[in-house]
C-alpha cells in the first residue's frame, strides 16, 4: 500500500503560483535559506512546479500560466488573502539574509505578545512571508493582545 501522503510530504503542504517558477525557486533558497527537492520542466525545458523543503517542512510552487484560475499575486494586484508563517532558529540572522536577497521587509523583527519575536516580508511576487522564533512560553488562554 502506498505512503498517505507520499514520501517526506506533509498532510498539509502550500502551494503558491508563480509567474516564474525557475526565479522564484532560486530567490527563495538565497534568501530563506530553503533547499530543492523537486524542480520540474516540461518538454521544452520550462520549471513548472517546484517543491522546496525547510526543516521537517515544504512548500509546493506552481507555474500559474497553467491553470486558468491559478494566478500570482503580481497578477491580482498584491496579495492580501494569505501568507505563510515559517519558525528559524535565528530569526535576526534570516531577517538579515533575506534583505541582503532583496527581500520588501514590511516590518522589522520584534518581540510579540505570544512569545516569537518575527518579522514579515514580501517576495518578488507579491507572496508574504511571516519569520518567527520562540523566545517563550505563554498561556495563549490568557494572554492579551496588545491594542
Amino acid at each position: 500500500m502506498a505512503d498517505k501522503p507520499p514520501g517526506d510530504l506533509t498532510r498539509i503542504t502550500a502551494h503558491l503560483f508563480y509567474d516564474d517558477v525557475a526565479s522564484a525557486i532560486d530567490w527563495i533558497v538565497e534568501a530563506f535559506g530553503f533547499v530543492v527537492r523537486v524542480r520540474m520542466t516540461d518538454d521544452d525545458g520550462l520549471v513548472v512546479h517546484g517543491e522546496l523543503g525547510f526543516e521537517e517542512s515544504q512548500v509546493m510552487l506552481g507555474l500559474a500560466a497553467e491553470h486558468a484560475h491559478w494566478e500570482s499575486p503580481n497578477t491580482l494586484g498584491g496579495n492580501i488573502s494569505q501568507r505563510l508563517f515559517i519558525y528559524v532558529d535565528d530569526v535576526d540572522a534570516h531577517h538579515e539574509r533575506s534583505l541582503k536577497a532583496g527581500a520588501e521587509v514590511l516590518y522589522p523583527p520584534a518581540e510579540q505578545f505570544y512569545g516569537d519575536r518575527v518579522y514579515e516580508c514580501v517576495d518578488p511576487e507579491g507572496h508574504h512571508w511571516k519569520f518567527g522564533q520562540h523566545l517563550r512560553d505563554v498561556d495563549l488562554a490568557t494572554a492579551k493582545r496588545p491594542d
